[in-house]
């Protein structure tokens, strides 16, 4: 890769077939959807899996059947919530369509593939978290500014990340002072949109939660028995 190059997202492919595509997001909120089999020919130094902007870096992708429902969740705390099939099918050279309208200085951190009706789980910088009920995120058209996904202040800070999690995960959350917690999602409080969260690491006031990542129950034991 080239220097100022990075990984930002890693998809585990079992089997390469039609109908399947990969949903890409970037931090100024653009959106593009390619099928599967585009990636199918991988060569030593990598395929361009898409066009960004100057300015732009793409933040998250996740594979998808076309027509589940895209949630994408923003640095200062809204989200939005839309159909797939909003997001036409494009090559891999293409750039993609506007996913979200952003603010002054607001970008995305987060897009989730909806998969099926589980809470949404909001991860702050300063350690506070919640999940909320995805029926208190309203389907509405691609390209708006969404609503509010957190209430973010000086006391919770900016919105780190989202996860769609069920009962069964665990999620583990990482800061920048190389601090890692686990805690099982169903501990976590079920509150609503226009809130602040509740507190799920205690950190230093220079420390900053940078990553939050869900482990799946199924994926443990799998791991466990292999």
């Amino acid at each position: 890769m080239p220097s100022d190059d990075h990984v930002a997202a890693i998809l585990p492919v079992r089997e390469f077939k039609e109908g399947e595509f990969i949903v890409m997001a970037t931090k100024k909120g653009v959106i593009k959807k390619t099928e599967l089999m585009a990636f199918s020919n991988p060569r030593p130094g990598g395929i361009i899996a898409t066009s960004i902007d100057e300015g732009d870096e793409l933040i998250s992708a996740h594979i998808s059947n076309g027509h589940h429902e895209i949630l994408m969740s923003t640095k200062d705390g809204q989200a939005i919530r839309f159909p797939e099939t909003d997001v036409r099918d494009m090559g891999r050279t293409a750039r993609g369509v506007r996913g979200i309208s952003l603010g002054d200085k607001d970008e995305v951190v987060g897009m989730e593939v909806l998969a099926s009706d589980a809470p949404i789980l909001t991860v702050t910088e300063r350690g506070y978290g919640k999940r909320t009920e995805l029926n208190e995120y309203r389907v509405q058209s691609r390209g708006g500014s969404g609503i509010i996904t957190i209430k973010v202040s000086d006391r919770n800070g900016p919105v780190v990340g989202v996860r769609q999690v069920t009962d069964k995960d665990d999620i583990m959350i990482v800061t920048d002072g190389a601090k890692v917690i686990r805690s099982r999602v169903k501990e976590i409080s079920i509150i609503g949109r226009n809130t602040q969260g509740v507190r799920l690491i205690t950190i230093e006031e220079s420390e900053r939660v940078v990553s939050v990542a869900r482990l799946a129950e199924d994926e443990e034991e799998s791991e466990e028995t292999s």
